[in-house]
């Protein structure tokens, strides 16, 4: 196999790459941030602008791809995406094939990543992971005895469906206390912006950071904010390590995979993040069961290398 093109739909961000798997090193590579309020034409189009950019006039061996959302790995078909709208039922697979006339292989971000991960980054000589990106939303995919697993209609690794807080706050998917709604970046900015209108003289070392802008407070910026100290920040930084925590033990309880992977912005945060997980996965799992926790190792590029790995091994269960 010569040349693999490897593309990444984010919720927020638009990436292609191009490399020979023989040397897996991008022979070129392209990124862009998805346009506020785009849809699936807008991502679309600016994608193949990417593929031209990346190609310069040549023809790929064959084309893998993360979706950053459900999709049905066997038929490449996404079912939808949670941040851009447009992508009900979109054939993705059937599209680039007709397009650039060579096979194509379709699946969700996360397991796409967990596959880039076992493949070429953190889970190396392991045989089982589970990994957890938590950024715009928070998801999770399987390696398991070496392959991909995705359950029944490819709707395994929903942790970030999971419900460790029965009451806490409503998430969009319609239950509360979900991990995603506790511990996703933009979740955590728009619980603290709407505790800083409320309280205008709470968290100065968060507001000096943006000036007093609400707009500007991201999940990123809380992090920054707790690590310099700020209460209301490592509040929040508290809550969402700790449901990510109680979640991956929970899960190493009953499937008991060697390693936990995770990737995306909010992983990011630093020491005191990792220290709550850590102690919390270990505190809420049984004492018996062994199991490491793990940055990822590829960063925001998992996703594109396992598309790599994806295009390369064909769609199995």
């Amino acid at each position: 196999m010569k040349n693999i093109l490897a593309l990444d739909f984010g919720g927020t961000k638009l990436a292609a790459g191009l490399v020979s798997y023989a040397s897996k090193e991008w022979l070129n590579y392209k990124r862009r941030l998805s346009p506020t309020n785009a849809d699936a034409n807008t991502d679309l189009t600016i994608m193949y602008e990417l593929i031209d950019s990346v190609l310069e006039g040549q023809k790929p061996d064959v084309i893998g791809v993360s979706f950053g959302g459900p999709v049905d790995a066997n038929t490449g078909t996404v079912r939808l995406s949670h941040h851009v709208k447009g992508w009900e039922n979109i054939a993705l697979k059937q599209l680039l094939e007709d397009k650039f006339g060579v096979n194509a292989n379709v699946d969700n971000d996360a397991n796409v990543a967990a596959l880039g991960e076992y493949r070429f980054g953190a889970g190396q000589g392991h045989n089982s992971l589970f990994y957890i990106t938590v950024s715009t939303g928070v998801g999770g995919g399987w390696i398991l005895n070496g392959q991909p697993w995705r359950g029944f209609e490819g709707m395994a690794g929903e942790i970030g469906h999971a419900i460790v807080d029965p009451d806490g706050p409503l998430c969009l998917c319609g239950k509360r206390g979900c991990v995603e709604r506790l511990a996703s970046g933009p979740y955590m900015a728009q619980d603290v912006k709407e505790i800083l209108r409320k309280e205008p003289k709470k968290a100065e070392i968060l507001r000096n950071l943006v000036e007093n802008n609400l707009d500007l407070i991201t999940g990123k910026i809380i992090s920054e904010a707790a690590n310099r100290g700020d209460k209301l920040a490592q509040e929040f930084l508290f809550r969402s390590a700790w449901a990510l925590g109680v979640a991956i033990g929970n899960v190493a309880n009953v499937i008991n995979p060697q390693l936990f992977v995770l990737g995306g912005g909010v992983t990011k945060a630093g020491n005191y993040f990792w220290e709550v997980l850590q102690k919390t996965a270990r505190e809420t799992a049984l004492p018996e069961i062994n199991f490491e926790v793990l940055p990822t190792n590829l960063g925001d590029d998992a996703p594109l290398w396992g598309a790599v790995e994806l295009a390369q091994m064909g769609i199995g269960n």
